[in-house]
This record gives structure tokens, C-alpha cells and sequence, in this order.
């Protein structure tokens, strides 16, 4: 196996974990679009001040942090953001851990989380905006 074919193989691998993961939140953001109140309805009854502001912050960083990840433009900086929301999210709403639900969906959230600080520690991959303007702001010595 060639060094060019692992590279690529590389580069498919981090952008199918890219979307599987940006996915996740652009549908989740998406979801939430269809019922406000409800949404705004659930945030204050795990205690969290000002539905209405979390609501649309919990919209821009779903919506926009999936599309963004998907794409992988600033993908360093938008896998941080995601993963403390992810952990946010965890300690608020799945923290009963007496109910086997919450319990694995806290754990799925760690998980979540995980595999968001890997794209931060490693980047987007070759198939991704950050690579594209990586290449294109390099210096040429050709």
C-alpha cells in the first residue's frame, strides 16, 4: 500500500466520521425547529434560565456546528464548541442516572463527545474546506 493511498484512505475515514457526526447535530437542530414551545418548554424544566436564548443558541450551534463539520471548515474549532455543548447537554438533561435511558444517553453523549475532541486533535481530513484552504494559502516553492 502506497503512502498516496493511505492518505486517501485517511482522508475518506475522518470525513465519514464527519458526517456520521455532523449529521446528528444538523438533524437534531433541525428537529427542534418543528416545535419551539416544546423545545423552550423542555430547557426550562431542567432549570436553565431563558428559553428562549438557549433555545436559539441551541439551534445556531446544532444547525450551523453540523453543517460546518459536515463541510469541515474550522473543523478544529467547531469540534470544541460541539463537544462542551454535547457535555452541557449531558450533565443537564441525562443526569438521573437511576433511569437506565439517561443513563445511556449521558453515556452516548461522553461518546459524542470523544470522537468530536479526536477531529479537534487531529483536523478535518484531506476532504474537507480546511484542507482546500490549507492548500491554497501554502506557500509554492515550485
Amino acid at each position: 500500500m502506497t503512502t498516496n493511498s493511505q492518505s486517501t484512505q485517511a482522508a475518506a475515514v475522518q470525513l465519514a466520521g464527519r458526517i456520521l457526526l455532523g449529521v446528528l447535530f444538523l438533524l437534531a437542530g433541525v428537529g427542534k425547529l418543528g416545535n419551539p414551545a416544546g423545545t423552550q418548554a423542555y430547557i426550562a424544566s431542567a432549570g436553565l434560565p431563558l428559553p428562549l436564548i438557549s433555545y436559539i443558541g441551541t439551534l445556531v450551534i446544532e444547525i450551523g456546528g453540523g453543517l460546518l463539520l459536515l463541510v469541515g471548515y474550522r473543523a478544529r474549532l467547531v469540534s470544541v464548541i460541539l463537544a462542551a455543548f454535547t457535555l452541557v447537554a449531558a450533565a443537564f438533561f441525562h443526569h438521573a442516572f437511576g433511569d437506565q435511558n439517561q443513563f445511556v444517553h449521558f453515556m452516548k453523549n461522553l461518546a459524542i463527545a470523544g470522537g468530536l475532541l479526536q477531529i479537534a486533535a487531529i483536523g478535518a481530513g484531506g476532504f474537507s474546506l480546511d484542507n482546500r484552504r490549507a492548500r491554497a494559502t501554502a506557500p509554492s516553492f515550485a
